[in-house]
């Protein structure tokens, strides 16, 4: 399903000069597997996600690789506006904090269904039913009002609930877990 070879991620310091964080790892993930990249904080976890999804800061990081195949197409040669096709539909990210993930000024309804209106096309009705069976699926207690709340009005631990839910909306076949 994903085959990363030689990826390497550099972040541009306060001197103008380059810091390699990730050097040069390959690895393959097969459909169904469950693949854990593991090591000390600041080790370049969170950096090859973001490598993989393609979410790094264009002017203040690098990302090198041979390819980053994903069901047998380079995602390096994509562009912008076909990897954001590719973002929730094929592969999704839960990021390790939701609360710079989840937009303040929208409920936790909206956000939910913005993503099934992007990638699944799903509006109205249909959409409010997926999400409110997004939110049982992630265990979030009284769906109907949760889904009219904003993120600051739920606990940390839910807030995460909710993002995981996002990820799942798209039923992707990539789920990276930062």
């Amino acid at each position: 399903m994903l085959d990363a070879v030689n990826l390497s991620t550099s972040i541009e310091d306060d001197n103008q000069s380059w810091i390699n964080i990730v050097n040069n790892i390959s690895f393959t993930i097969n459909s169904g597997e469950t693949f854990a990249l593991i090591g000390e904080s600041g080790s370049g976890k969170s950096m090859t996600a973001l490598s993989l999804m393609r979410l790094l800061p264009a002017k203040a990081a690098y990302l090198n690789a041979s390819k980053i195949i994903l069901h047998g197409q380079d995602i390096l040669t994509l562009a912008e506006k076909d990897m954001q096709k590719v973002r929730g539909a094929d592969m999704a990210m839960i990021f390790q904090d939701p609360m710079t993930s989840l937009n303040p000024v929208l409920t936790v309804g909206q956000q939910i269904l913005e993503v099934l209106a992007l990638h699944r096309q799903m509006r109205g009705s249909i959409a409010t039913i997926e999400t409110m069976r997004l939110l049982e699926a992630v265990k979030i207690a009284d769906p109907v009002r949760r889904f009219a709340c904003y993120p600051h009005e739920l606990s940390g631990g839910m807030q995460q609930r909710v993002m995981i839910a996002m990820a799942l909306a798209c039923k992707p076949s990539l789920l990276i877990a930062d």
